[in-house]
């Protein structure tokens, strides 16, 4: 099976997702909640559908871990496509424009294509395992920024797990006396896209699912950067924390992390 064919087929699911949002939008969305500080919408569910669909029809048994359908979240050596349809709901819910569409195809337990669009500017971010990563088509890089007095961040706020707040406003601290800027936009997926492409030269974040870093991690990677857990190592698609960024911005974000943040927190031990 060809990774290009296998990318254009997600880029062929993530169009058909966002014409399904667009609908949505156009006639109005109705708007539940999951939890705490956390949204659901009908275009969602619809959006994730029509995703499936597409890939189910083409590929009957691959298997398939999507945020409004997914029983679990384990992954084994079979083909598994990784699936946020709307990553950035309360975004989304709220007329606000920054929220995306994620797909990602991973093998064997390592990713192999991935696609983010962010609907409202229509921009497409996609990469290819040992192939690259583009925006629009354009190939992509992350950022030369080696200082952190000129790094410029993104992150999320601590609202799924409120017994983070401490440990998060004090790295938080840190990071606002030390950095020349830091962002929350409110998706993951494009936090991290825009460190692949270099407007942003780092992110970090806590409480992620692997649907929302499962393709920009993709990205981030092959655009020429780094992305671990909050400990340096490879546990992110499952431990829930994410640190990207370029070679020198992603160091000194994971320094700061391991200085100020508990190890049990870093380690999502209770």
């Amino acid at each position: 099976m060809n990774k290009k064919d296998d990318l254009n087929l997600a880029k062929k699911a993530a169009w058909a997702a966002i014409d399904t949002i667009n609908e949505f939008k156009s006639k109005g969305i109705n708007i539940h909640q999951k939890g705490l500080h956390d949204l659901v919408t009908d275009a969602d569910v619809a959006a994730e559908r029509a995703i499936l669909e597409i890939i189910q029809n083409e590929y009957p048994d691959d298997l398939v871990l999507a945020e409004e359908s997914a029983s679990d979240s384990t992954l084994t050596d079979q083909r598994t496509w990784i699936i946020d349809p709307i990553d950035g709901t309360t975004n989304f819910a709220h007329d606000f424009p920054i929220y995306c569409v994620s797909i990602a195809l991973w093998v064997d337990q390592q990713p192999s294509v991935g696609v983010v669009i962010e609907v409202s500017r229509k921009e497409e971010f996609s990469a290819i395992a040992g192939e690259g990563a583009w925006l629009n088509g354009e190939p992509i890089s992350v950022s030369d920024k080696s200082d952190p007095k000129q790094g410029f961040v993104a992150t999320g706020f601590p609202y799924n797990d409120l017994s983070m707040i401490d440990p998060y406003l004090r790295l938080l601290k840190v990071f606002m006396e030390k950095l020349l800027g830091i962002r929350r936009p409110g998706s993951a997926a494009y936090d991290m896209c825009c460190v692949a492409c270099g407007r942003f030269d780092g992110f970090y974040e806590y409480s992620l699912h692997i649907w929302d870093v499962a393709a920009a991690a993709l990205i981030i990677r092959e655009a020429g950067g780094v992305v671990t857990d909050w400990n340096g190592g490879e546990g992110w698609p499952f431990g829930q924390r994410v640190v990207g960024g370029n070679a020198d911005i992603h160091k000194y974000l994971l320094d700061n992390i391991i200085e100020y943040i508990p190890e049990n927190v870093r380690n999502n031990v209770e």
